[in-house]
């Protein structure tokens, strides 16, 4: 039995044993890389379960111009979902809603071509609050535009327009938020309960567009949004969803385009995004408030078009205090005035970056090119170093990067780990690298400015 037990313990330091520099080679990390787009994506693609309704349909009438043409909707929706669910048509015309629609189970909300859903700029119309997760921590605040809570199966589709109009108001509360943004920040520091976190009227945080939270086997299919008044589509601590061929413009401050958070299996294609912030961030909660809330874990983005003004193209984080790992992208072009690729964190949040695959990006212009950075903004002082590890990108050609091509900065406590650059490609910069604290990076067929990279210290 001792030798038994012996045999075990040794066998169990092997398998455990970390992956030395060694090890870690352009061989073997090419076989990971291919190994995971061969057998994970498939995987996860298949757990992603797009939601089935029944043959049921439920059409709107009245007129557009119907001061009660919000409560319709909202009463279409709840009676379809009690009825066992189906469709709930929603016909051309351009409709002034003076507050949220609320989905709910088993509901496919349809927006016929030419149906336009202008959101009402007054904040009182977002009352009373409602759980939601902003920047990262839980509170209770302004309903978002479109919301659901702990609902399964739903849907939004159709070719017509969201309209959240945050140009005739909501953009002027960015100069007025930071007390209650700090305020907040400091309640989800200090794990003060979540039902005292109470926002709402007299404070300043913006709705998001859309936020799905705790939800199940969702569609978001096909529909244009625009003018959101802080980020535009945002799945919170939810599974299975697939958002297809969508149209996301900008609104006019922090209105990241797409942002699952702490969301398992995700899949996001052949969708444009125009936005003034990030495109596509992947997040999972803020410092503390996030550690204990679970990862986001499974995302596939491919065949999109991201344009940001201000942003990054692709992200993760700067939220991600509950992890994020599993992400793969590919086949998508990345205009930005600021990242193209940015992975982001500083030392209040903990957490981790893992097991992310990039492939097949053309990025036409930036200011940075492929950016890790554990020094962003908004630093607390808190000493929670984030994880960052395997990170496996391949065929990328950065047209021009004003500022820089990649930065791979990590900590002296916590170096970044294990990254595979592979046909790599950056055509005009001025600094073609900025790199401290990292470890096991495998460099092959890197070129910046015509000239061979190695990554050494």
């Amino acid at each position: 039995m001792k030798k038994v037990a012996l045999w075990f313990i040794c066998l169990l330091s092997i398998l455990c044993k970390p992956m030395s520099a060694q090890d870690f080679t352009a061989t073997h990390a090419s076989n990971l890389s291919k190994e995971a787009w061969r057998k994970k994506v498939p995987a996860l693609l298949a757990s992603v379960k797009v939601p089935q309704f029944p043959d049921r349909t439920y059409q709107l009438a009245g007129s557009p111009d119907d001061t009660a043409i919000l409560k319709k909707i909202n009463q279409l929706i709840q009676d379809c979902s009690a009825k066992g669910g189906g469709k709930v048509v929603i016909p051309k015309g351009s409709y002034l809603l003076k507050g949220s629609i609320f989905l709910r189970s088993n509901v496919h909300l349809h927006l016929e071509e030419g149906a336009v859903l202008r959101f009402s700029p007054d904040p009182k119309d977002y009352l009373p609050v409602v759980r939601v997760r902003w920047e990262g921590t839980i509170c209770y605040n302004y309903s978002p535009l479109i919301y659901a809570y702990q609902e399964k199966n739903i849907a939004i589709t159709g070719k017509g327009t969201i309209d959240g109009q945050a140009e005739k108001f909501f953009y002027q509360w960015k100069k007025l938020q930071k007390p209650d943004k700090q305020r907040l920040r400091k309640m989800g520091n200090d794990r003060v309960p979540e039902k005292e976190r109470v926002f709402g009227e007299g404070h300043y945080l913006r709705p998001d567009g859309i936020q799905l939270h705790e939800c199940e086997n969702i569609l978001l299919e096909d529909f244009t949004i625009k003018g959101s008044p802080f980020w535009t589509i945002h799945p919170v601590l939810s599974k299975n969803i697939t958002a297809r061929n969508l149209k996301v413009a900008a609104g006019t401050t922090n209105d990241d385009g797409f942002d699952p958070e702490s969301c398992t299996n995700v899949l996001v294609e052949n969708c444009v995004f125009d936005t003034y912030d990030d495109c596509i961030a992947v997040k999972a909660g803020r410092d503390q408030d996030g550690w204990e809330k679970g990862s986001t874990n499974g995302v596939v983005v491919r065949n999109c078009v991201f344009k940001s003004g201000v942003g990054s193209g692709f992200c993760i984080g700067s939220e991600m205090s509950g992890g994020v790992k599993n992400i793969f992208i590919e086949n998508c072009t990345i205009t930005s005035k600021k990242h193209g690729l940015n992975f982001k964190s500083n030392k209040d949040r903990g957490g981790f970056m893992e097991h992310v695959y990039i492939r097949n990006l053309q990025i036409d212009s930036c200011k940075y090119g492929l950016t890790f950075t554990t020094d962003y903004h908004g630093w607390r002082g808190n000493n929670f170093p984030t994880r960052y590890n395997d990170f496996y990108i391949e065929n990328v050609v950065v047209n021009h990067a004003e500022k820089l091509g990649i930065q791979i900065v990590g900590l002296e406590e916590k170096p970044i780990k294990r990254l595979y650059f592979n046909k790599v490609q950056i055509n005009n910069t001025p600094l073609p690298t900025k790199l401290k604290y990292f470890e096991q990076v495998v460099a092959k067929e890197v070129l910046i400015n015509g000239q061979k990279q190695s990554f050494s210290l």
